[in-house]
């Protein structure tokens, strides 16, 4: 169960982009004084934003770069551990896939020696899945703070008007790219079986970034260019040296 929980996290952030994408919390200003998400999250996350774009001579697309790369390496413990523990449960796959057979006709008997399997190694099943929990308070709020930071939206980029969709469809497309990339990489770094949901988000995913990121304004589908190339990277890193 575990396991699966694992694999299928690509669509839970799914569901959640589209479930922050229907709010349009860009129509909200961030108000300290709402209560402790606005006050201590985002309100301090697009201070940050405003911070780097002075440093970047007016830039936000280059501020948006910064702030996403210092939060993903403050969250890169987190995912460590999380990669630690999916290591441990799959050099356990062996032995389960034992006791699973063993006690095929007593489920209660299965999942108690299962669970010795698990206090006789150290190994917490659910622990994957904390860190994964922690991340996400933060990716939002970067998220939000980006969406709702009202000087952003009347930035220019490169080609693109940051509070505007890209209409020359450029950025749409990389959004759409690094994702199938980052999921690509990431199903190439599993090496047990796939789950048909994975396949399915291989390609389903793309396009549903690429027709979001027609809609929206460039900072969003920006961010998501970065924080994917970010992933591709991070994944290849992390996990090349266990293909070895």
């Amino acid at each position: 169960m575990i396991r699966r929980l694992h694999k299928l996290w690509p669509l839970a952030v799914l569901m959640l982009v589209l479930a922050g994408c229907s709010s349009n919390p860009a129509s909200h200003p961030i108000n300290r004084e709402s209560g402790i998400w606005d006050r201590y999250f985002v309100g301090p996350l697009s201070d940050v934003l405003d911070w780097f774009a002075k440093v970047f001579w007016g830039q936000y697309g280059l501020s948006i770069l910064a702030v996403t790369l210092i939060v993903r390496f403050l969250i890169l413990p987190l995912t460590l551990k999380q990669y630690k523990s999916s290591k441990a449960m799959q050099a356990l796959q062996p032995e389960m896939k034992k006791l699973k057979e063993k006690y095929k006709d007593d489920p209660k008997k299965q999942q108690e020696e299962t669970m010795k399997l698990f206090q006789t190694h150290g190994v917490n099943p659910l622990a994957g899945c904390f860190p994964l929990i922690v991340q996400m308070p933060v990716l939002i709020a970067l998220y939000n703070s980006i969406m709702r930071n009202p000087n952003i939206s009347g930035h220019d980029f490169l080609w693109l008007k940051l509070g505007e969709p890209d209409h020359f469809y450029i950025l749409p497309a990389l959004a759409a790219f690094t994702t199938f990339l980052q999921q690509k990489v990431m199903m190439a770094t599993n090496t047990n079986n796939q789950m048909p949901q994975m396949n399915f988000l291989l390609f389903v995913l793309p396009v549903l970034i690429f027709v979001m990121s027609m809609n929206f304004a460039s900072a969003l589908p920006l961010y998501w260019v970065y924080t994917n190339l970010f992933t591709v990277v991070q994944t290849y890193l992390i996990y090349r040296p266990s293909k070895k």
